[in-house]
């Protein structure tokens, strides 16, 4: 995979991310979080899913979150997409902080600015396949654009099963209907959970193809959750969370030096439960 230029440390208040390496140029950031942390509990039963985690997103750039189980991934994208809140701490998406929002900003928030892949599609079973893709514009009231849209089922290849109901597709064209439908109203930032879980690996590799592409043609920044270092090594950096930590940043990944790197934060952690 050929190298990309990362950005270089700085604090979360600067014009660019707080982890990756020396660049030449600042890169601007699409989001941030800021001292976030995320408790479930209380007592004993009290769980500790983000610990005081601080991390910026370039923008125009795919960034993979990887960990094991119960590290804290998914907790991070979901406080960083609005869709949980964070006990403590700051999130800052595409210049709007999203602390003290109230529930009808953040809902407007999500609907104009972010995109979501889901593992599951979660795609709307009585709607076609364009249905699907333009609802997010639909309920925003805003006009279609409608070039734009072409655009992106083109590059997918669906506009033969634009007219086709969710149950008449296989997951792989489900999962890319829901790309379509993450991308049609140019969101600042798309956010990517698991987005090749239910997938075989013809059906992963086209999703993670579109993902690679959308960013270097059409500028689109994406943070994508996955388990898979395949997948992980698509992206301009990899995130490795532990414990409601970030504990690794990788940037330029291969499928093997996810690989050796997930394989060290193993053996660390076995050696540090010794």
């Amino acid at each position: 995979m050929l190298g990309r230029t990362q950005p270089a440390p700085t604090t979360p208040a600067a014009d660019q991310p707080t982890q990756g390496s020396t660049a030449d140029a600042p890169t601007p950031v699409v989001a941030q979080a800021i001292g976030l942390s995320k408790i479930y509990g209380t007592g004993p039963a009290m769980v500790t899913a983000l610990d005081d985690v601080t991390v910026s997103f370039a923008r125009g750039e795919l960034t993979a979150i990887m960990g094991p189980s119960g590290s804290g991934k998914s907790t991070l994208m979901h406080c960083m997409a609005a869709l949980d809140t964070p006990t403590s701490g700051r999130v800052v998406v595409d210049g709007v902080d999203l602390d003290g929002l109230k529930d009808r900003a953040l809902t407007q928030l999500r609907r104009d600015r972010l995109g979501f892949v889901f593992q599951a599609y979660n795609l709307v079973p009585t709607l076609t396949a364009r249905e699907n893709i333009t609802l997010p514009v639909d309920i925003a009231g805003a006009r279609l654009d409608v070039a734009w849209f072409d655009t992106v089922v083109d590059t997918l290849g669906i506009r033969d099963r634009l007219d086709h109901r969710p149950s008449e597709l296989s997951g792989g064209q489900q999962q890319r209907v829901a790309c379509a439908r993450a991308l049609v109203s140019r969101p600042a930032l798309v956010f990517a959970d698991e987005p090749t879980g239910n997938l075989d690996s013809r059906a992963s590799a086209e999703i993670l193809r579109f993902l690679r592409r959308s960013v270097d043609e059409f500028g689109q920044s994406i943070v994508m959750v996955t388990h898979d270092p395949t997948a992980a090594a698509y992206a301009d950096r990899v995130l490795f969370l532990v414990d409601g930590r970030i504990v690794g940043d990788l940037a330029d990944p291969t499928a093997a030096t996810v690989l050796d790197r997930m394989a060290g934060l193993e053996q660390a952690g076995r050696v540090g439960q010794a």
